[in-house]
């Protein structure tokens, strides 16, 4: 299998305000969110990041996707530094999360020729693409509708296609199904699945266990901001299912709390 992405222990700490010291029940002013991560992912296949919320897998992705910058650490996408080659990084990657809001004012139509021309994707192409991923997600009946109008489920695809307008090596989804209705979440779901089929590379980030026996070729499980188990679904499940196999090293982790 040919490596696509090595992540070498990548670290993130911000400082808690009062308010989300509150939220977070604790007195300390900092908080490590990831803790020198590292782990491998290999082109044309789909691996996820599981773990509880607040375990740091959003800030990681977030990371890969050079929205924010790590204390320490790197990880290499396809050749380039996420740290020293972020303009690069982001030429060869989709991201896309459920916190991406469209503005209410623009369609469809516009969003997707904005985007392209953003990452320089010459017009004929362009009209191919986007005529076959508004149809593929039934976009093009709504092309000049605007987004304050679409449904929830709808502005999700359009985001999925506007983080896809420039047909990426490496897809990076936060929660690909959260929030969306099981219709939605299953035409998103079999995309994935066409995305690897096509050589694409995925990682995604979930706390939904059957979605990951469903879709990951390999899982890293992290807790506390740290990877506790990697490697191909079969190998970590160790004949357990996802979802017991999880449990099992929470409480390993926690010292045998629930």
């Amino acid at each position: 299998m040919e490596e696509i992405l090595q992540v070498d222990g990548l670290s993130k700490t911000f400082t808690l305000s009062r308010k989300q010291q509150k939220i977070e029940h604790t007195a300390e002013r900092r908080k490590v969110a990831v803790d020198n991560l590292s782990f491998s992912a290999y082109r044309g296949e789909i691996f996820g990041l599981l773990g509880p919320n607040g375990a740091g897998k959003t800030t990681t992705l977030r990371m890969l996707s050079t929205l924010i910058r790590p204390d320490s650490g790197d990880a290499v996408l396809d050749g380039c530094s996420v740290v020293s080659q972020p303009e690069a990084v982001r030429g060869k990657i989709g991201f896309l999360t459920s916190e991406l809001k469209l503005e209410d004012f623009f369609t469809p139509n516009y969003l997707f020729d904005f985007f392209s021309h953003l990452h320089q994707v010459p017009d004929d192409i362009r009209a191919q693409r986007k005529a076959a991923m508004f149809e593929r997600f039934g976009i093009d009946r709504f092309a000049e509708v605007k987004v304050a109008n679409l449904s929830t489920g709808m502005k999700q695809k359009l985001s999925l296609v506007i983080s896809l307008v420039h047909d990426p090596e490496v897809i990076i989804f936060d929660e690909p199904t959260n929030g969306l209705d099981v219709l939605t979440a299953r035409i998103v779901t079999d995309y994935l699945q066409e995305l690897r089929a096509a050589g694409k590379t995925i990682i995604l980030s979930t706390h939904i266990f059957s979605l990951v026996e469903r879709l990951c070729d390999r899982v890293g499980v992290i807790i506390d901001g740290r990877l506790v188990a990697c490697g191909p679904l079969a190998e970590v499940c160790d004949g357990l299912s996802i979802e017991d196999r999880f449990f099992e090293m929470y409480k390993e982790m926690k010292g045998g709390e629930e």
